[in-house]
């Protein structure tokens, strides 16, 4: 019988109100806790770009879905719900109707207090009113939403590069438009130039260094999705294809759910991580989606002879050298994606080929002696899933030229807020992928086999906790390894909240594994051990002000070698003057480690649609002020300024980038119009 009457609401939404008013701010902090997590989970120091993440996340925050409307596909959007979450939720609308308010998930069997804060702010509840078929071209004009964004980063300090070698002036610009249809419709494009780069000049006479525009649409008849221009890709397990970069390793078991058969618009300045073509999802029955792909982009790299030896990924054309590397070779893409949903089961297959317009060469190495190499290249993958009561499997085979990899993942939900997981991967050292990106220890789907056993419990209702032990073995030689090698990851949380607006996060990591001995040349390779402790305070004092501080403190040692350490503290304080409207942020944070293997990362929120993770060594000090406007609701204007002081040296970085002197400063403003 469903509970309805008046007075058993009102107890639910006391319950659950008061949390409510908060929850945006927890699921903000979720994502960038995610995100900082995977970050730092590899060793291996490359570049990561979130910015797509963060714009989704944006506009799912801006546009709730009618929790009265919602189906499976897009409840698995979301990351930190389980297969038995999203079942249940669906059942319940299936036999109570429409809710009334979202204060009902707390009625909803297996939905705990930490998943329902992360899940409110993206959901409303609505009379469900009949979508009509597309709409007209007047429609899309008068009720579509429009957005300009740019733009400008100006530093207040000089690189070395700037005396002879970078062709343009030291800031950044950048410039975006979007519209926006409600779920249906996406268009836009975006333009940037890094710092160093010329602006309608020398190799730059065009403009803007990069330039992106894409078209996304949705359901048209049995046409699920159609991208043109630059767009996304991400099919079973991530061993063949997938452009989702929050997959990896944290303390988030949402980081390892991979669940998502789809196409998605790029719509960030990121300069590598998309394809450039068309794509379109098509419904063949109920239950049978087909995908298709087709891309094509000229790619950073250098060219030696008619082979290409290294592939350049920075997006950086500042110097006469970087420019050169420019659309130095083109790289062709396409395949397809076969997929059949059951109400337990599903079942996919995914095909692509790709090919390089010059033999890929790179230098050899003995740790990259079975990397890619060669013209043309394919892959061939089957992924699956299966649930039945609290259990639920979900993996992916995959092939290529050489090797194999899979991946397996089994999960069991023993009652409400307790979670087994257990991952097996198997990735050959021989195996190659290049568009590949899953769960694992480092950045490449290649040269790792590993157990992965997790628990994910909230034993009260007020603590939830998360510990993990990763065990892997690497049968080839690694980037500063040089034999095969064996790595333990040990991972513990811990989350409290003592009341609604107090939030405490207790985490610790121990890593295990081998690395030659600097300057050895390989012949010396020892274990190296390394223990990592953060804690996190944060308190919404009211709905205008919060406080949060954060403390870091790490330890690295090397088997035969004296123990480094390091530590930060950050202490950040947002307060927003409604009746103006102003919010204000100051941040500050002071490190101290004793080199690179001690670093600490600090994160720091700057300006819309970007996320800034930047990892420090030494001794210093970090200050950041963040105001923001909004004018009216079509007007906002941010701005960001912080400085960066060393007490240990006398210069900032090396090479080009060299900053004469220990101080470091920089101003980003960012202005907005929504019409």
């Amino acid at each position: 019988m469903r509970i309805r009457n008046s007075y058993q609401l009102f107890l639910v939404s006391i319950l659950f109100i008061t949390s409510s008013a908060y929850a945006q701010n927890d699921t903000i902090s979720y994502y960038e806790n995610t995100m900082e997590e995977v970050l730092q989970s590899s060793d291996e120091d490359k570049s990561v770009n979130y910015d797509d993440e963060i714009i989704e996340l944006r506009e799912k925050l801006t546009q709730p879905v009618n929790i009265n409307t919602v189906n499976k596909e897009q409840l698995r959007q979301f990351p930190f719900l389980s297969d038995l979450q999203i079942e249940n939720i669906l059942a319940y609308l299936y036999i109570h109707g429409e809710m009334k308010s979202i204060y009902e998930l707390q009625l909803i069997k297996e939905m705990d207090w930490q998943t329902i804060r992360y899940l409110s702010p993206f959901i409303c509840a609505e009379p469900i009113v009949k979508k009509n078929s597309f709409p007209s071209f007047s429609e899309l004009w008068k009720k579509g939403k429009r957005e300009v964004m740019t733009r400008l980063d100006v530093p207040f300090y000089r690189r070395e590069g700037y005396k002879d070698k970078y062709l343009g002036p030291p800031y950044y610009h950048s410039l975006r438009y979007t519209y926006q249809f409600h779920d249906r419709l996406f268009a836009g494009f975006s333009a940037d130039k890094d710092p160093g780069e010329p602006f309608f000049a020398r190799c730059n006479r065009k403009g803007y260094d990069a330039y992106s525009f894409y078209l996304m649409i949705h359901d048209i008849g049995r046409v699920k999705s159609l991208a043109i221009g630059d767009y996304r890709l991400s099919f079973g397990q991530g061993l063949v294809v997938s452009n989702n970069m929050l997959l990896g390793k944290s303390t988030y078991t949402s980081t390892m759910n991979v669940r998502t058969n789809v196409i998605r618009k790029h719509s960030s300045t990121d300069e590598i991580n998309f394809f450039r073509g068309i794509a379109a999802s098509f419904l063949l029955t109920k239950r049978l989606l087909l995908s298709a792909f087709l891309s094509y982009r000229k790619m950073d790299g250098t060219i030696k002879g008619d082979s290409l030896t290294s592939i350049y990924e920075s997006g950086l054309h500042r110097s006469e050298k970087e420019a050169d590397k420019r659309g130095a070779f083109g790289l062709f893409f396409t395949g397809a994606n076969i997929n059949y949903v059951g109400n337990n089961i599903q079942v996919g297959a995914t095909a692509v080929y790709y090919q390089f317009n010059h033999p890929y060469l790179p230098t050899y190495q003995e740790y990259n002696k079975y990397s890619l190499r060669g013209s043309n290249f394919y892959n061939f993958s089957t992924d699956y899933s299966y649930r039945r009561h609290r259990i639920s499997f979900a993996g992916e085979v995959a092939l290529g030229r050489h090797g194999v990899a899979m991946l397996n993942r089994l999960q069991y939900s023993l009652s409400t807020g307790y979670n087994l997981l257990l991952f097996h991967r198997y990735y050959a050292h021989n195996y190659w992928a290049y568009f590949a990106h899953s769960f694992g220890d480092g950045s490449s789907v290649q040269n790792e086999n590993g157990w992965f056993v997790a628990a994910d419990i909230v034993p009260l209702r007020k603590v939830a906790l998360f510990a993990a032990v990763d065990l892997i073995s690497f049968p080839w030689w690694k980037y500063r390894i040089s034999r095969p090698s064996q790595s333990a990851d040990i991972l513990f949380r811990c989350t409290y909240l003592p009341v609604y607006k107090v939030k405490i996060d207790f985490n610790y990591r121990y890593r295990q594994k081998d690395r030659d001995v600097t300057g050895s040349k390989g012949e010396d390779t020892r274990t190296t051990y390394q223990h990592s402790f953060r804690g996190r305070l944060n308190y919404n004092i009211n709905s205008n002000l919060n406080l949060q501080t954060i403390a870091d403190y790490r330890m690295f040692r090397q088997h035969g070698f004296n123990g480094n350490y390091g530590y930060q503290v950050t202490q950040s304080i947002n307060y927003s003057i409604k009746k103006l409207p102003i919010g204000v942020g100051l941040q500050g944070s002071y490190f101290r480690t004793d080199n690179y293997d001690t670093r600490v990362y600090i994160s720091e929120r700057n300006l819309l649609y970007s996320f800034y993770i930047p990892s420090y060594q030494g001794t210093g000090l970090r200050l950041s002020l963040r105001v923001q406007y909004n004018i009216n609701n079509s007007w906002l204007i941010i701005a960001h300024c912080g400085q960066t002081r060393y007490y240990n040296q006398n210069s900032i970085g090396s090479g080009d980038d060299k900053i004469e002197g220990n101080k470091k400063a920089d101003l980003q403003l960012q202005l907005r119009m929504k019409f």
